[in-house]
């Protein structure tokens, strides 16, 4: 299996490559600064490509059978960055993945992101742009999964998780484990689906196959 990480340098898209890599699954990291090429391949990518998400990304997706988009501008930036990334860009690479002939894409997005309003004010245009971006993977017609982590946090991780198509709390999750969760769904059958998930009680294989 080939897999592009769009946003490969980030803090999932760092952590997701060991985990792909250890499951034999061909990574290719794209990334906007080539100057990361050299701490991407001691993750064990690949391949390094540069291409920016609002461009022409044609050659990033040659060949691949699966993206997994990890890129974000975080909650904490200004909407206008947000609308940039979060929502542009993601729609932009849904479109060109589609042309491409990209098997499938697997969206990182947010708990919340169906309900900005549920969210603290400073984060709406976050989950919001995190939202129609999602909006559009469902009408694209590409095979997709969503994965909605909950509040991301840099502690060690878990290995176990609550996942639900809809979790009623909102709660924390490492990346460690998103980025594990994320290996695993590339895995699975999972296709046309999305999901909640957050730290909980149930060892991460486990509880993707009871979705």
């Amino acid at each position: 299996m080939n897999v592009l990480i769009a946003g490969a340098n980030g803090k999932i898209g760092r952590r997701l490559i060991p985990h792909l890599v250890a499951d034999n699954i061909q990574v290719r990291a794209m990334v906007r600064d080539l100057r990361q090429k050299a701490d991407l391949e001691i993750l064990g990518a690949h391949e390094v490509v540069e291409a920016d998400l609002e461009g022409d990304c044609r050659q990033a997706l040659e060949g691949q059978d699966v993206v997994i988009f990890t890129a974000g501008s975080g909650p904490h930036t200004g909407p206008e960055k947000t609308i940039d990334v979060d929502q542009n860009g993601a729609i932009s690479l849904i479109n060109q993945a589609k042309a491409q002939g990209v098997g499938r894409f697997i969206m990182v997005s947010s708990m919340r992101a169906d309900d900005p309003e549920s969210g603290p004010e400073r984060m709406r245009h976050y989950f919001a742009a995190k939202g129609k971006a999602d909006d559009h993977l469902r009408a694209s017609g590409l095979n997709y999964t969503i994965v909605r982590p909950g509040r991301l946090t840099e502690e060690p991780p878990l290995e176990k998780v609550k996942v639900a198509e809809k979790l009623k709390d909102f709660g924390d999750i490492s990346r460690e484990d998103v980025a594990n969760v994320l290996s695993e769904t590339a895995r699975s059958e999972l296709e046309n689906r999305e999901f909640d998930v957050i730290a909980g009680p149930t060892p991460i294989r486990e509880a993707l196959d009871a979705l």
